[in-house]
């Protein structure tokens, strides 16, 4: 569907146009290349954002101060408890205090004699409830009640209790604290909600971005099935406005290109049969005039124009109408070298496995020939290889290499050497070379089947010609 000169002009255009900037390392490395991944990136980044904003408000503002008021209610009956202990004289006023406390405030109070805290004052650790607690209890303590007592605090030792140590004049008082006076069920919503609402969020997200991301990988697939040659069936836009409008584009590009092959095939069978019949009257009256000298030298010139005008018609003719089908490349050239060996040189053939491909299959063989044709043309021996071969981690690639010991090709003709009716008369043969049309077309095939075709150096000396086709 693309020629030879329209690629060649496609690939300067491309050379032309200012180099893309180049992303940071870091972007280049991390961001995903599927348009779903990077969707969800632009979904998770304000999502997550939002989330960690949130926590720190709630950390900072909802339970640090929950926290603080609640641990200055422990402190304030705490104090409560030791002022009355001060008053009480004997052990029965003392038991009535413990008593009092443990109904109105549901604290635990014991005395023990005879013991005594560290001299090391207790810090508080990383605990938001130890720091609260601390300050709560300094303040009520030391600064309200104007006296340097010694305390500890323990968060960790008892599973539904928090311990407080306090150091007294002859005694520790121990103190344990429910831990539901100290903790609040409102962390483990909040929590559970910002959390819950997260995953909703992005679960949703998600189906929604794959229905949008959907339409575009199936026009993906057919813009590269169209690429490769193939019948595209049943596609239809579908998606976004904007995915639909690209999905209408190719539609109608596909179209033109369809109406464009079906033109020019029907303008070459007019001329075809415009310039094969003066060709065939002139061979008739030829044959018809004897065999003098002269007649045998337009004999040869009409034969000559015959041949050119096949090629003529074989390079523009390009894909035709062949439809592609799946193919046995392994059976396809085992057949095709026994034909092209037949009477030139012998051909080693080297396949590494039985191989399936979709191809046009008579397309594919004219280009093989021309490529073997012309090894065979200007080397003694020719060498083809065949495998399947993986590039990346997923994809794979049918790989063809025709190998030769002729001269070979200078590296700064290789590329034009695949433009149509460019003859390399330093390096081939001018009486042989054909009218230069042979690697073109080989070029123009390969290229409609969405491969790619490579000149190189053959390890042995001469020429490899390399091709790639994507299964």
């Amino acid at each position: 569907m693309t020629s030879a000169p329209l690629k060649e002009t496609i690939l300067d255009e491309e050379e032309s146009l200012p180099q893309k900037r180049k992303r940071p390392f870091f972007l280049k490395r991390f961001l995903p290349k599927s348009l779903l991944g990077r969707s969800l990136i632009i979904i998770i980044t304000p999502l997550l954002l939002v989330q960690a904003i949130s926590v720190w408000v709630f950390y900072d503002r909802h339970y640090e101060t929950v926290t603080k008021r609640l641990a200055q209610g422990i402190a304030g009956d705490i104090a409560t408890a030791i002022l009355l202990l001060d008053d009480a004289e004997t052990p029965y006023e003392k038991a009535n205090v413990f008593q009092l406390m443990q109904k109105t405030a549901d604290l635990s109070l014991t005395l023990h004699h005879g013991i005594e805290l560290p001299p090391v004052h207790w810090q508080p650790g990383w605990s938001v409830l130890e720091r609260r607690l601390d300050q709560a209890i300094n303040d009520q303590l030391i600064k309200n009640l104007n006296a340097n007592y010694q305390y500890e605090i323990d968060t960790t030792s008892l599973v539904d209790q928090v311990k407080i140590q306090i150091e007294l004049e002859n005694a520790v008082l121990l103190v344990l604290v429910p831990s539901k006076r100290l903790f609040t069920s409102t962390t483990y919503l909040v929590i559970l909600w910002m959390v819950g609402s997260s995953v909703i969020t992005f679960g949703v997200a998600v189906i929604f971005m794959r229905n949008q991301v959907r339409p575009i990988q199936r026009l993906a697939r057919a813009a590269e099935s169209f690429g490769k040659g193939r019948d595209v069936k049943g596609f239809k836009p579908e998606g976004a406005t904007e995915v639909r409008q690209a999905s209408g584009a190719f539609i109608r590009m596909r179209s033109r290109i369809k109406r464009q092959v079906e033109h020019r095939m029907a303008m070459l069978a007019g001329v075809s049969h415009d310039l094969r019949t003066p060709l065939t009257r002139m061979k008739l009256q030829l044959a018809m005039s004897g065999q003098s000298e002269d007649t045998k030298n337009l004999q040869t010139d009409v034969s000559e124009m015959e041949k050119m005008i096949d090629g003529y018609l074989a390079f523009a003719r390009g894909e035709g109408r062949e439809q592609t089908a799946a193919c046995n490349v392994s059976a396809l050239l085992k057949g095709l070298m026994q034909q092209l060996s037949f009477n030139n040189n012998p051909i080693d053939l080297h396949i590494e496995q039985e191989i399936d491909i979709q191809l046009r299959q008579e397309n594919f063989k004219r280009a093989i020939s021309n490529l073997v044709t012309n090894a065979q043309r200007y080397g003694s021996h020719v060498m083809v290889c065949v495998r399947k071969k993986s590039i990346g981690t997923t994809d794979e690639i049918l790989e063809i290499t025709i190998d030769d010991d002729g001269p070979g090709i200078p590296e700064e003709h290789r590329k034009d050497v695949l433009k149509p009716f460019f003859r390399l008369e330093q390096s081939r043969n001018q009486a042989t070379g054909g009218v230069g049309l042979g690697l073109s077309i080989a070029n123009d095939i390969i290229s409609n089947h969405g491969g790619d075709l490579a000149l190189e150096d053959a390890p042995g000396g001469g020429l490899r010609a390399r091709i790639s086709l994507p299964f």
